[in-house]
């Protein structure tokens, strides 16, 4: 009976129950909705102070400016080189097993498509760079929009660094509140196979098995492509800074299986940070690496995009020439840093890069808006993992990390 009282094994069967409710009694997918709504929006209620609170008394409290910046940039340029990576293995995996042959287009659901559309053409990167600085920051907060929030937070705490020893007793409340906010996510992660279910109970209730058997060479194609990921090239870069890929997903598996049944990599945002610290990575790394790279490191959403792309072409049977795969690469890696924090924002972002392209055909979208939330599971996982895997390689490289400790907690060595 201890056994059940673990909250991974509790996240499974709440996995597992929802696939049979969803298959059993599909009616029931408005209901699970709601469900699963609810748990994600307990999380997203607590993200904007636990940001807010790690950024301000891990820069304010003990950082320099100085490191800040040198972490921002760093962090940065890791991210455009990963995500290149998975850009460039989306498109080569897609052309070596060719999802897309044999798939005949539909003309469903082309309401949707339009509306899509419609998003794409009022989006555009000069905006998003501008959406970075808030100009109310009570309505960021109450929209949870994290750029915004990091935005703010770096600024609070310079100036609150500037305040000198006068400012100590605004961080020690910050550090109060911090831990008032973490005790309220312990009380939320207690009704995450709840939320679990309800996300698989409305998947299958409502898009069911059918989508799978048509678009099945998609789907595979893309876990698979995910997988590889994961284990060829983000352990490759874990081998290179000297920790174990396995032992730190075995660390988080709770939240990986909480990401898994609620489809959103959201949902375990909060969580891994505190977990992140209590395995020595310090904080103010900590709370710039996760938020920044829940905008700009998105491995799980470039693959997919990329894999969607030369998908289509090949449905519509449209041969892509070296140069305009090129050009697939170069639009994707600035359209794709946009998809944060929209809903929907994979669809928007690649409406809008086949907009740029002017090639493939915009209605070919339909075909995989059916199919699409099978795959948000693996794109929030991917996404996820990502970015815990690169707040430990930032603090490594930065000497941000307490070894030991690390040890200790991940590694599960004496020390």
């Amino acid at each position: 009976m201890k056994y059940f009282r673990v909250l991974y094994v509790q996240v499974l069967i709440g996995i597992m129950l929802g696939i049979i409710c969803g298959w059993l009694f599909p009616s029931f997918a408005n209901i699970a909705k709601g469900i699963s709504d609810t748990f994600i929006n307990m999380i997203r209620m607590i993200i904007a102070p636990v940001i807010f609170c790690s950024i301000v008394t891990g820069i304010a409290g003990a950082g320099s400016m100085k490191k800040v910046g040198r972490v921002g940039i760093k962090a940065l340029v890791y991210f455009e080189v990963i995500s290149s990576l998975a850009l460039v293995i989306g498109l080569v995996v897609a052309n070596l097993v060719r999802p897309g042959l044999g798939i005949q287009h539909g003309t469903s659901q082309t309401n949707q498509v339009s509306e899509i559309a419609k998003q794409a053409e009022s989006f555009s990167w000069g905006d998003f760079i501008s959406h970075i600085v808030p100009s109310n920051i009570f309505d960021s907060f109450a929209r949870g929009d994290i750029l915004q929030i990091l935005f703010f937070s770096i600024l609070f705490a310079i100036g609150l660094k500037q305040l000198g020893p006068s400012g100590k007793n605004i961080i020690g409340g910050l550090n109060k509140i911090n831990q008032v906010v973490f005790n309220i996510l312990r009380m939320i992660m207690k009704l995450s196979p709840i939320g679990a279910f309800g996300g698989m109970a409305y998947t299958i209730g409502k898009f069911g098995f059918t989508t799978l058997f048509v678009l099945g060479k998609l789907m595979a194609c893309f876990y698979i492509t995910g997988l590889l990921f994961i284990f060829v090239v983000l352990n490759g870069v874990c081998r290179f800074y000297g920790f174990s890929l396995w032992k730190l997903l075995v660390y988080i598996k709770d939240e990986i299986l909480i990401v898994f049944g609620a489809s959103s990599s959201e949902a375990g945002m909060p969580s891994v940070m505190q977990k992140l610290e209590d395995a020595g990575c310090e904080k103010e790394v900590v709370g710039l690496i996760i938020p920044t790279g829940y905008s700009f490191n998105l491995d799980g959403t470039t693959i997919y995009l990329s894999m969607s792309v030369i998908f289509l072409a090949q449905v519509f049977q449209i041969d892509l020439s070296l140069g305009q795969e090129l050009a697939i690469i170069g639009i994707l890696l600035i359209t794709s840093k946009g998809a944060a924090g929209v809903t929907g924002s994979g669809f928007i972002v690649l409406a809008s890069t086949l907009t740029a392209m002017k090639v493939i055909p915009l209605e070919g979208l339909a075909l995989l808006i059916g199919v699409d939330r099978f795959m948000s599971e693996g794109r929030a996982l991917i996404n996820f993992i990502g970015n815990a895997i690169a707040t430990v390689v930032i603090s490594k490289s930065e000497k941000s990390i307490n070894e030991e400790t690390y040890q200790r907690v991940v590694e599960r060595k004496k020390t």
